[in-house]
């Protein structure tokens, strides 16, 4: 597979245009206050699917040729990707199957189910969900649209990018942006490369999951060791895609960690002062942010809020008090 350039991005713009949503970028005098900083929030909860994820999937599917496209797509995701595909596959009258874990989110395995998708459960301790979406691809003819290791999908991600460097008024000194698998922190990377590029971009994970920190400070791509919490379940892949890496070692400025207590309390943070209900993969980059995690007094900074799909009794963990 071919890197993806920005002008992928452009192109994926135009293609994805009045099917996904613009998503506001938001200021915040308490954010301001806290932080010290300018800071402008990209709040990507208020997409359509509820996070980022539909902009790589739609890009994705609508590059497909229409045989391919006749056959229907597949994916693998621990639940928003695959409610992307779901959603995707709905507006351009496609079937979608999705490998998610049995023990995802209900909140994301009922949004996948509603938006008229099978899905295929697997145990994401004993069983691989890559070999069990080959195999049923193999069988069907469906496309296998990736989480993040793929070019098409790294291009949609890559129009959050363009969008905050449209809007915010003039470059900002640093973004940062959850990481996962890498595919968004990647195509935002690429966007502002071209659009601002004396913005210093930082990959954000959860401690335990932070493949892409051990990537960059080894100089290849390195797995997460097993144990990690699983709170931010939507940023729990096991190591860096190859496209995602060989972008993010070149474009990054680092990446920074955060832990489960520091998420909880960006979540609490953003559902008080900001209005909006963030799931924790989605609230890392916040947290890195409210936990001081780089130097940013007087700075512009952009923080992405990737997704909003969050279990109600984690919700509601977010919003109690914290033990002392």
């Amino acid at each position: 597979m071919d890197t993806p350039s920005f002008a992928d991005i452009a192109a994926a713009a135009d293609r994805i245009a009045g099917l996904i949503r613009r998503t506001p970028l938001l200021a915040n005098a308490a954010l301001d206050a806290q932080s010290g900083a300018r800071v402008l929030v990209k709040a990507e909860p208020l997409q359509i699917t509820g996070s980022f994820k539909l902009r790589g999937a739609t890009n994705a599917l609508r590059a497909l040729a229409p045989a391919e496209r006749h056959r229907g797509v597949i994916a693998f995701s621990s639940g928003n990707h695959g409610q992307a595909v779901a959603a995707a596959a709905a507006a351009a009258g496609v079937a979608a199957t999705v490998v998610m874990p049995a023990d995802a989110p209900r909140i994301k395995t009922e949004s996948t189910r509603a938006w008229g998708a099978t899905i295929i459960p697997y145990d994401r301790a004993g069983e691989d969900r890559e070999a069990i979406t080959r195999a049923a691809a193999a069988q069907s003819g469906a496309a296998i649209i990736p989480p993040f290791d793929h070019p098409a999908v790294i291009a949609g991600q890559g129009t959050l990018g363009l969008e905050i460097a449209e809007d915010a008024g003039g470059g900002l000194d640093l973004l940062l942006v959850p990481a996962g698998g890498g595919g968004l922190v990647a195509g935002c990377a690429l966007a502002l490369a071209e659009k601002s590029p004396a913005t210093r971009v930082y990959a954000v994970e959860p401690a335990g999951w932070d493949d892409t920190a051990r990537s960059l400070a080894a100089g290849a791509i390195t797995g997460n060791e097993a144990g990690g919490s699983a709170l931010c379940d939507a940023l729990m892949a096991p190591r860096p895609g190859t496209l995602t890496f060989a972008l993010n070692r070149v474009l990054l400025a680092g990446a920074l960690v955060v832990s489960e207590a520091e998420v909880l309390a960006a979540m609490g943070f953003a559902f008080r002062h900001l209005k909006l209900v963030v799931e924790p993969g989605g609230a890392v980059a916040l947290a890195a942010l409210l936990a001081g995690r780089l130097e940013v007094r007087g700075k512009r900074v952009g923080v992405v809020l990737s997704g909003g799909n969050v279990d109600p009794a984690v919700f509601a963990r977010a919003l109690s008090p914290p033990e002392n």
